[in-house]
């Protein structure tokens, strides 16, 4: 306790004494950084003034900012970032890489944040309690790992047969996920913006083939958040790893099946030497979002400059993580099935199995956490939306080039 009250009595000293108030965080960053002394006034955490008529007009394709201006009176500022990841997994521990050089290059080298891999500071599934607690002035994580501490965090991150990557944007950015997202971050002490999303997941590895849900009684497997508590109404007996143990324990036998991310990174964790059996999909994380949390002790003393500027990396780091593991994955999985793997599709009967369970498992959710309940259905509401629109002209074509190739 000692040493988390120093901590933060040090962050208080570097950056208290600011007097500015909470910028605009839910939705996509502002167009512009503001200049000092003109930023307005957010009415609440997570919420933000209505624009000008000229804003409105003007609304950008894509946001933007400017670093300070040379001779800029604005402090510097110093940061540490805990993550969950592994340096080795160069795509999802860039979201926090990515995002802390932004920030560094834009404010001219003034904010400084420092990540850090999982384990040197702290477990890597303890980002957000060190975050909340005041040990780091932030952090970088899947926000399932702590349905445990209330089950609507799954939301932040993914709900089985829930949102693809394209689909979660939309919900958070425009559709009052942000928002949802950030009230139950307040109680937590954190602010959170979407900093990374791997794309539809794969299904995992096994070391044997399964092909009726009888085949997954009593089989062990790393896998977590609200797709874990699934898997668990289906027979399976499951653990939370962090990524950098994941193949030890299923080259040894510990555990009879893994599920990380896709090829590109379970090709670096070593995954296709553990096991021989790769599925798809992974139904329980069809678009996941990667968040950074904020101390909001630490957030409210930045100046609304740093605070804009912070939104807009972070809304890089999404997107660009995105991007990459869409240009990445197909190549390693083509070396993955070279070397003698293989390829494999969940039953139908496994993903009908899966997909009653998941939503039996929301309605009880819903009846006993306010939270889960309150989020679950202006999301629902939205994923019928959202689906239906992307039926109605995605599928019909990616029916049409599957069916045509050229």
């Amino acid at each position: 306790m000692k040493r988390r009250e120093f901590l933060r009595g040090t962050a208080a000293g570097v950056l208290g004494g600011l007097g500015v108030t909470l910028a605009a965080c839910a939705g996509a960053p502002p167009a512009a950084a503001p200049t000092a002394g003109s930023a307005p006034e957010a009415t609440a955490a997570g919420s933000a003034p209505e624009p000008t008529a000229a804003q409105a007009a003007a609304e950008p394709t894509a946001p933007q900012a400017q670093a300070p201006a040379q001779g800029s009176s604005l402090p510097a500022v110093e940061w540490r970032m805990g993550t969950s990841w592994p340096v080795a997994l160069d795509t999802i521990y860039g979201g926090a890489t990515v995002l802390a050089e932004r920030v560094s290059q834009l404010t001219g080298g003034m904010f400084q944040i420092t990540p850090f891999p999982a384990g040197e500071l702290f477990p890597g599934l303890e980002v957000l309690q060190n975050v909340s607690q005041g040990t780091v002035e932030a952090g970088h994580s899947a926000m399932y790992y702590y349905v445990g501490l209330n089950p609507a965090w799954a939301f932040a991150t993914a709900l089985p047969f829930g949102l693809t990557a394209q689909q979660q944007n939309a919900w958070l950015y425009h559709g009052g996920g942000n928002e949802a997202i950030n009230k139950l971050g307040a109680e937590f002490n954190t602010i959170l913006f979407p900093a990374g999303n791997t794309g539809t997941q794969m299904g995992g590895w096994f070391r044997r083939e399964i092909n009726t849900v009888a085949d997954l009684q009593g089989l062990k497997m790393r896998i977590p958040g609200l797709g874990g508590q699934v898997m668990q109404r289906l027979g399976v007996v499951t653990q939370t790893l962090p990524g950098g143990e994941i193949f030890q324990a299923l080259s040894t036998g510990a555990i009879d099946a893994a599920e990380w991310v896709g090829a590109y990174d379970d090709e670096k964790l070593g995954l296709p030497d553990a096991a021989d059996f790769y599925y798809a999909p992974g139904w329980w994380e069809p678009g996941p979002s990667l968040h950074a949390s904020v101390s909001l002790d630490a957030w409210n003393a930045l100046p609304a400059e740093y605070q804009n500027i912070f939104a807009v990396a972070a809304w890089e780091s999404n997107m660009n993580m995105l991007a990459k593991y869409d240009a990445l994955n197909n190549d390693a999985l083509s070396r993955i099935v070279a070397a003698g793997k293989t390829l494999k599709v969940y039953s139908d009967e496994i993903l009908v199995a899966a997909q009653t369970a998941a939503y039996e498992l929301y309605e009880e959710n819903a009846a006993s956490t306010p939270q889960f309940a309150e989020i679950f259905t202006s999301w629902n509401e939205f994923r019928q939306k959202i689906q239906k629109w992307h039926q109605t002209n995605e599928l019909p074509f990616n029916r049409f080039v599957q069916a045509n190739p050229i």
